[in-house]
């Protein structure tokens, strides 16, 4: 019996006789299918899938064809290629290179996408005077979006950072996947029944056309659109346009954006706070200068219409009228005794008995007429000094006080209107021996009872000191 003969491959070598094999067998082939995860990294490659409704495999265009090609794919397109089967041997998966495609139609999804789109928009479900207008600014935010996709994380990220006290509410939804639609259209009406945010998020993070599919559907759109809650849609990258974006009230080109659209910059606010404050110092700063302005001008008339200031006025004007009598009975005193010195300077000059005689006589007669004349001057301005304290008398309050009167002050304001009064006000009221101190209970006016009390004041305090 001869020895079996064993081929032994090498992982290398039987990836490449598949190759072969592939390349013998079948060559190159045309082929239609839709476009799907379509990526153009900086190497300027075109990599992406083709599927059909059950199947699915990797493509790649080179950048030395696709520079030729008059159109780029996009997702969702129907299209017809002319590739080679391979291997690609480093990981021994199967893929087409492509030299050439060709536009045969849009794809299912896009097709639906159009169709939809025609609908809702003849509806008006896209028109601008239907959105709301956003919360300036927002007290609490509601993202509704899956708890372990990086959207959410990126949100709550830029929210701290901005608005630290803004309160957030997480509504977990499913973004992706045939269960999709309704659990995102159960986020937005537990959103709605609770009330409990005034704008919502609608977010997740890119993806393929069918990755985003559910917020192309129209449940998901009319949701959207009933919600009495404004919504934010941030859906994938800047150039995914879903339907949800086209419905929503605003469109974020990507859920960050969104998070920085509804919250307010936290350095923003302190800024203007301190330009408030600042505002508000100058301000009341003004308002005290003012009204310092205002009580020293009106404690200077006070000061300058007080009674004892009036008093101390009069008495400086008396003192004046006294030194001038005063003056007056001395100068007339000194002329006497000059020309009674000049008188005996002539006699003792001439030496005269009889002149002295004479003169003795006239001196005699003139000291007799002196105390006449000095009394007269005396009594003449004694009666005027009288007369003048007798309208001092008069006007002084004192004397009024002395006939039975008495001064009410309340804050050392002379009380003269009952205007001046109020209930339960404090009042110094001045007789001749004291005062007493005062609390206002009642009061009358034009002979009208005011209060429901009988007395019109009560007596607090005594004092017999002046005042």
């Amino acid at each position: 019996m001869s020895p079996i003969s064993l081929t032994v491959f090498t992982v290398t070598n039987f990836n490449k006789k598949i190759q072969q094999l592939l390349k013998d067998q079948i060559g190159p082939i045309w082929l239609t299918a839709e476009v799907s995860n379509f990526s153009q990294p900086s190497s300027g490659h075109w990599y992406f899938t083709l599927k059909d409704h059950a199947s699915q495999i990797r493509c790649v265009i080179f950048r030395s064809y696709n520079r030729s090609m008059s159109f780029c794919p996009r997702n969702g397109q129907q299209i017809l290629i002319h590739a080679t089967i391979t291997i690609y041997e480093y990981r021994g998966d199967l893929q087409l290179i492509a030299d050439s495609i060709h536009q045969i139609g849009d794809g299912l999804l896009h097709q639906q996408y159009e169709q939809l789109r025609t609908i809702l928009s003849s509806e008006g479900l896209f028109a601008q005077h239907f959105k709301k207008s956003l919360p300036r600014p927002a007290h609490q935010v509601g993202l509704i979006t899956s708890t372990t996709g990086a959207a959410l994380y990126d949100m709550l990220r830029i929210l701290k950072r901005r608005d630290p006290l803004l309160p957030i509410v997480i509504y977990p939804a499913i973004v992706q996947g045939d269960t999709a639609p309704s659990s995102v259209i159960g986020a937005i009406e537990l959103a709605n029944i609770r009330k409990e945010c005034d704008v919502l998020i609608l977010g997740r993070g890119g993806g393929s056309l069918e990755d985003l599919w559910c917020f192309n559907d129209e449940k998901v759109a009319r949701a959207i659109f009933a919600s009495s809650i404004p919504i934010v849609s941030a859906i994938g990258h800047e150039t995914d346009i879903t339907i949800a974006d086209l419905v929503s009230d605003l469109r974020a080109p990507t859920p960050s954006a969104a998070a920085e659209i509804v919250s307010r910059n936290n350095i923003e606010l302190l800024r203007q706070i301190h330009l408030h404050k600042k505002g508000l110092e100058i301000a009341i700063q003004h308002c005290l200068e003012k009204q310092q302005s205002r009580f020293t001008d009106l404690n200077y008339q006070l000061q300058r219409y007080h009674p004892q200031l009036y008093f101390l006025r009069q008495g400086t004007y008396l003192n004046k009228i006294f030194r001038k009598i005063y003056d007056l009975i001395f100068k007339k005193i000194n002329l006497s005794f000059n020309r009674q010195r000049y008188t005996e300077n002539r006699l003792l000059s001439y030496q005269i008995q009889s002149i002295i005689d004479i003169a003795k006589y006239k001196l005699q007669q003139l000291q007799y007429k002196l105390p006449k004349i000095m009394n007269g001057i005396l009594t003449s301005h004694r009666h005027k000094i009288l007369s003048i304290v007798s309208q001092l008398e008069v006007l002084s309050p004192r004397n009024t006080l002395t006939r039975g009167y008495s001064m009410t002050m309340s804050d050392n304001i002379l009380i003269t209107n009952i205007d001046q009064l109020k209930n339960k006000d404090t009042i110094k009221v001045i007789f001749l021996d004291g005062y007493a101190i005062c609390k206002i209970t009642s009061y009358y006016i034009s002979n009208k009872h005011l209060s429901e009390h009988n007395l019109p004041l009560t007596i607090s305090k005594i004092s017999n000191s002046g005042g």
